[in-house]
């Protein structure tokens, strides 16, 4: 079995009802010169960001990162060779054949974590979905209850000059989500994939920097690593507000955090906040090309010339 990335699709669900998938056995070698068939290649299409592991050990075999890119799961059975491989000068015409192999078996998990540059963080009913569809095309459910986002959705956003990015709109976190509470390890997966994270805080929220410390918890007790992701922080639901309640939520916020104050509704400051959002993304960009551009140094400063020639003859 083959798992093979597919730009076009985005989630898992053509596979809920395919719980077995069978490539079959290599056929036996024949007579005649006959050498068996190998079992046939069985390629299942998955979206970019897949994860695959051993339904088992939970060993990780590999995970979908590009289109078109192929991981080889479990290996096909391998046809049997005929009988004109056996012959030999007592024997020309032996009257024995290899019989085919049989194919791999067992349980693998696909496992689905969204990439996107811009993942949308915040409590149920921080505004999430709104802004989703306000920036993009995307036609999330809206409702005025918590958890009417139940699975992540994915827009396009446009940018100058005819640039865009990927925004991911995550279903909302609760205090304990690390531990599991609400949906919280099936949610916070998805995080891991973005750049950059936007934190949503509604102006209506009672205390924002405790909404802020809260959130920022849940991230670093699921996965400490995702600290270290750009942070962007929107104040949505501003529209509710006068200069007055700005400034009061303005003094409570994290000073080291760019924000801006939003409203999907109006349209206020959404401009401000994909120059904020682009910039951050441009930036991480820059950051994982220095540092594969010096991973490469550092493994070439590692092979003598001697080693170098080698690979390269191996490479052809």
């Amino acid at each position: 079995m083959i798992v093979e990335g597919n730009s076009h699709l985005w989630t898992l669900q053509h596979l809920r009802f395919q719980r077995h998938i069978k490539a079959g056995h290599g056929a036996d070698g024949h007579r005649n010169r006959s050498f068996g068939a190998d079992g046939r290649d069985e390629v299942v299409q998955v979206p970019i960001g897949t994860v695959i592991r051993d339904a088992d050990t939970h060993e990780l075999i590999g995970e979908i990162l590009e289109d078109g890119q192929r991981i080889i799961v479990k290996k096909g059975g391998r046809g049997g060779l005929g009988n004109w491989h056996f012959r030999s000068s007592t024997n020309q015409t032996p009257r024995y054949a290899q019989p085919g192999t049989p194919g791999e078996e067992g349980w693998v998990i696909l496992e689905l974590k969204v990439l996107a540059d811009v993942g949308l963080v915040g409590f149920p009913n921080a505004g999430k979905s709104t802004l989703l569809a306000a920036l993009t095309a995307a036609k999330p459910a809206i409702a005025d209850y918590p958890f009417t986002t139940l699975t992540p959705n994915l827009g396009i956003v446009p940018y100058r000059d005819d640039r865009s990015f990927v925004m991911a709109d995550i279903p909302g976190i609760i205090e304990g989500a690390a531990e599991g509470k609400g949906l919280g390890h099936r949610f916070l997966r998805h995080i891991e994939r973005n750049s950059v994270l936007l934190f949503m805080i509604p102006a209506d929220a009672e205390d924002a920097a405790r909404e802020y410390a809260i959130l920022l918890n849940e991230l670093e007790k699921y996965n400490p690593e995702l600290l270290d992701k750009s942070r962007v922080l929107a104040v949505s639901k501003s529209d509710l507000l006068d200069s007055q309640g700005m400034d009061k939520i303005e003094a409570v916020l994290p000073p080291d955090i760019p924000h801006v104050f939003i409203s999907s509704i109006t349209g206020m400051g959404l401009v401000w906040l994909k120059d904020l959002l682009w910039e951050a993304i441009t930036a991480q960009r820059k950051i994982k090309e220095n540092k594969s551009f010096e991973e490469s140094l550092a493994s070439n400063e590692t092979l003598s010339p001697g080693q170098d020639n080698l690979l390269l003859g191996s490479a052809e």
